[in-house]
């Protein structure tokens, strides 16, 4: 069998297992990103995914700052979303022009109005479109990777017949969640079908890289499925909220504020971090972002220790940056009294 040429670009360089940051809308922009970067960067980062029919019309500007990037983020890859081949080839082009790593295209997005555009997890039910989606993010993207984010069915599982229509293809990488677009994250994501995905890259495109990824929190559980099923990595999406440094090789354990775990950040440290991540936020995306898509961030940040519902409801009464700061700024004074 004659297999196609593959532009792996950076994905060539990384060891096995690679982990990698999901991409996930109103969270990982680039102000959390660039936190991660500082205190535990996984082997690459995704940005929110954009609309590519958005991007190329008169209003694109707008779609800009989900694009914004820092050096610091490398490898990262834009990722669009779009029903229309020659809108993907256009959006390549941009990302390739502002300077990506990689291009990925969604192809699960539960989102109905997503969906009724025909992108997103409504082209598992197109297969025709899905592949001229990815011919023309290759065309646009020149020697930049070219992968692609999925599911295992849109109704019903049919990895069978989706999984070698986009291999056939040929793009760099494809991540499989392990859940339905139907199932949504009702049930436990169907990791029994990765070994099953693997044979059928073996058969149909042996360059491609595979990443598994449905509910792990953790890196150790993230090598543990690597391994386990053959898979060139793992994906890990929600287990970062509020954990900025989960990629950073410390012990996988309930952070806490214990004196006898040097290891840990500390409950001071992660307020820290809370009180940074809100300011580069509001640096970066003030008048531009809403500042209430923090305050879901505050939710995962603050939690698990005493006092933690009373600080939550005052940080989710702030509008601004200084007001998180001095709130902060009181409580970890407070911390330290009692501490001593």
């Amino acid at each position: 069998m004659k297999h196609t040429m593959i532009h792996h670009g950076f994905w060539k360089t990384l060891k096995k297992p690679i982990i990698a940051l999901a991409p996930m809308a109103d969270v990982t922009d680039e102000a959390f990103r660039s936190i991660i970067a500082t205190y535990g960067k996984p082997d690459v980062m995704w940005t929110e995914f954009v609309s590519a029919d958005g991007l190329i019309s008169m209003g694109g500007k707008k779609l800009l700052p989900d694009l914004w990037f820092s050096e610091q983020e490398r490898p990262i890859v834009a990722q669009f979303f779009t029903s229309k081949p020659d809108h993907m080839y256009r959006a390549a082009q941009i990302a390739r022009a502002l300077g990506f790593d990689g291009i990925d295209i969604n192809m699960g997005c539960p989102d109905r109005k997503i969906e009724k555009q025909g992108a997103g997890a409504a082209l598992i039910k197109n297969p025709a479109c899905a592949q001229e989606i990815i011919k023309a993010a290759i065309a646009g993207a020149g020697k930049i990777p070219v992968s692609v984010k999925t599911r295992i069915g849109f109704n019903t599982e049919i990895l069978e017949e989706w999984l070698p229509c986009l291999l056939a293809a040929h793009p760099a990488v494809i991540t499989i969640h392990f859940r339905t677009r139907k199932e949504m994250s009702d049930v436990p994501a169907n990791w029994s079908l990765a070994g099953h995905a693997i044979s059928l890259r073996d058969i149909y495109s042996p360059h491609t890289r595979i990443l598994g990824n449905g509910d792990i929190k953790t890196v150790d559980e993230a090598i543990e499925k690597s391994k386990r099923y053959n898979l060139d990595g793992v994906m890990i999406g929600r287990g970062i909220f509020g954990n900025p440094w989960l990629f950073s090789g410390l012990p996988e354990k309930k952070i806490g504020n214990s004196k006898n775990d040097t290891s840990l950040p500390s409950l001071d440290e992660r307020l820290r971090i809370l009180a940074e991540h809100t300011a580069r936020f509001e640096l970066l995306f003030h008048g531009i972002k809403n500042f209430n898509i923090m305050k879901k961030h505050y939710k995962a940040y603050v939690n698990g220790f005493h006092g933690a519902k009373e600080l939550r409801a005052k940080l989710m009464d702030t509008h601004h940056a200084y007001e998180v700061e001095t709130i902060i700024t009181q409580y970890r004074t407070f911390l330290k009294t009692i501490e001593k």
